[in-house]
């Protein structure tokens, strides 16, 4: 018995094409077909992902001696403004929006994404958004961080700064038109027979961070528009020679970019929650504790935003329950852990590219989540303000948790999205050298920033020079990662073995149709007759009938 069954009196849909049909051109233009769309949002964010991950090479360079003798120092406060604006806005957020169009309406059995005009409007203002973003290379770089604290930002340079909040501006509401579609399709295009308990749990993930988006990302339009006045205008809302108050500021932008790792993040967190089970051949552990604690995790991430702030001259007690707040959000995730480990405990692990990706997203970002428990400690947060240990945290839960989720998931649905397999030998290859990479990047910056060494600078004292070269060398190993992952995807994508349209016998219905999906995605009306996680209960007929053995290590 499948999870998908069409009834005979459901007719088909005449309007169902086949995947032949759609033309290469479709992936350049205005296409509102959601599949188009995932791809679309995916291709162009590892484009940004490869122009942010060079502007970190060439930081890492210049970090590599202790004087500044690379490159010039404005230009390495630029390319710190777009590091951080690019990877974050640019890649990760793009990245989750990319697997969200492309997964959601296959997984509750629709044809399309709510509002499809408006979901191809949301893509395109990224490309126009990032366009807007990388002039500033000729025109001015933005020199006050991805962060943008005025004071500084009114007084580095009007047209870098202009630029910067204007791209944000398209950045953001792209993203707001993104979520309200996700929100909407979730909530209303479910096929009848699924309730919102037989939901996949990427579903439940990207519902929880569509209501964030929603919440969040006008209170930071709302502070880049009064930032831009600032600038442009003359007005003093954060400027304090005029009585403006730079906090205020300080408090708009995190109360969204706090929950921002959380958009960032919980796309991964579902994908991660999909991946498990399928290639432990179990069910997933406590589905509903899993589904309540994104939606806890969204809640919780709009109260903790002050954390942020504690050496901002936030009073003592607000400093109290920012931190306690901060710590009880550990809860949530943990939550999220333990089911994954209890998922795979006793598994059949198959250790492909995909579960390989999974388990190095589960334990570096754990250290990532350990390390935020620590900052949240108010003594602990103020000894290592602005250090590098900052740096290190913030790239185990973004680049642990966040690009290692990205490549479980691409190496995961890349044969639902071309119809191929990707070749294991490389993808091993690819997540070695992430590993290794990833982790002799960062992990010397904790003790770096135990050491006292500031972050945002370009000198530094010769005693931090060792652990630097050991950090810039790490830093060329994770640019050196990617050229695997690139030559298996081109490679794979045209020449790779036929994958069949469910190669993982997987369960929930983006596997039951065909690889990759026809255009308005099933035959008439998919009914569910399990769950979307039953391995091992009723699901003997799938493996059975399956025309394409489960992959194994």
């Amino acid at each position: 018995m499948t999870q998908v069954d069409i009834p005979a009196s459901v007719p088909a849909q005449p309007a169902h094409h086949a995947e032949a049909e759609r033309k290469w051109t479709d992936f350049f233009t205005f296409n509102s077909d959601h599949k188009v769309i995932g791809i679309q949002y995916l291709v162009t964010s590892f484009v940004f992902y490869l122009i942010g991950g060079a502007l970190a090479t060439a930081i890492r360079t210049e970090l590599a001696t202790p004087p500044s003798d690379f490159v010039s120092p404005d230009f390495y406060n630029g390319m710190l403004t777009l590091h951080g604006t690019i990877m974050i806005f640019l890649w990760v957020v793009p990245a989750g929006a990319g697997l969200a169009n492309y997964l959601i309406p296959l997984m509750i059995g629709a044809k399309d994404m709510a509002f499809p005009k408006i979901n191809a409007l949301a893509f395109w203002m990224i490309v126009v958004g990032g366009a807007l973003l990388l002039s500033s290379f000729w025109l001015e770089t933005p020199q006050s961080g991805w962060t943008s604290y005025p004071p500084l930002s009114l007084v580095s340079g009007k047209v870098g700064e202009g630029i910067w909040i204007f791209s944000l501006l398209i950045l953001g509401t792209s993203s707001i038109l993104g979520a309200l579609n996700f929100v909407v399709t979730i909530i209303k295009m479910r096929v009848p027979s699924m309730g919102i308990y037989q939901m996949p749990l990427f579903c439940w993930s990207m519902l929880a961070a569509g209501l964030l988006i929603l919440t969040g990302t006008p209170v930071l339009a709302g502070a880049l528009i009064l930032l831009a006045f600032d600038l442009l205008a003359g007005t003093a809302f954060f400027n304090p020679t005029g009585g403006g108050d730079p906090v205020v500021y300080q408090h708009m932008f995190w109360f969204y970019s706090h929950p921002a790792v959380y958009i960032m993040i919980l796309p991964l967190f579902g994908a991660i929650s999909e991946i498990l089970p399928v290639h432990s051949r179990k069910p997933i552990f406590g589905y509903r504790a899993i589904a309540y604690s994104s939606m806890i995790i969204s809640f919780l991430g709009l109260i903790v935003w002050a954390h942020h702030m504690f050496t901002s001259g936030t009073p003592a007690w607000l400093r109290m329950f920012f931190m306690i707040a901060t710590m009880i959000i550990a809860v949530p995730t943990g939550i999220k852990v333990f089911g994954w480990l209890a998922t795979i405990w006793g598994g059949k692990i198959q250790l492909n590219s995909a579960m390989l990706f999974a388990l190095g997203f589960i334990a570096t970002f754990v250290i990532g989540g350990i390390t935020g428990v620590m900052i949240a400690s108010v003594p602990f947060d103020i000894h290592v303000h602005d250090t590098y240990f900052i740096v290190a945290h913030i790239h185990y839960v973004l680049f642990g948790g966040s690009v290692f989720g990205i490549y479980a998931a691409l190496y995961h649905w890349f044969p639902k999205m071309t119809g191929r397999m990707m070749n294991e030998t490389w993808g091993r290859i690819h997540f070695g050298l992430t590993f290794v990479g990833m982790n002799l990047t960062f992990m010397p910056m904790h003790e770096l920033g135990l050491l006292g060494m500031n972050r945002r600078v370009a000198m530094y004292d010769p005693r931090f020079a060792d652990l630097n070269v050991l950090c810039t060398i790490g830093s060329y190993i994770l640019a050196v990662s990617t050229v695997p992952f690139i030559v298996n995807a081109l490679w794979s994508w045209f020449k790779g073995k036929p994958a069949g349209d469910n190669p993982w016998n997987a369960l929930t219905l983006e596997w039951q149709t065909t690889s990759p999906p026809a255009i308005e995605n099933f035959e008439g009306i998919p009914v569910l007759t399990t769950g979307p996680y039953d391995y091992g209960k009723n699901n003997e007929a799938l493996e059975a009938s399956s025309d394409t053995p489960v992959l194994s290590s």
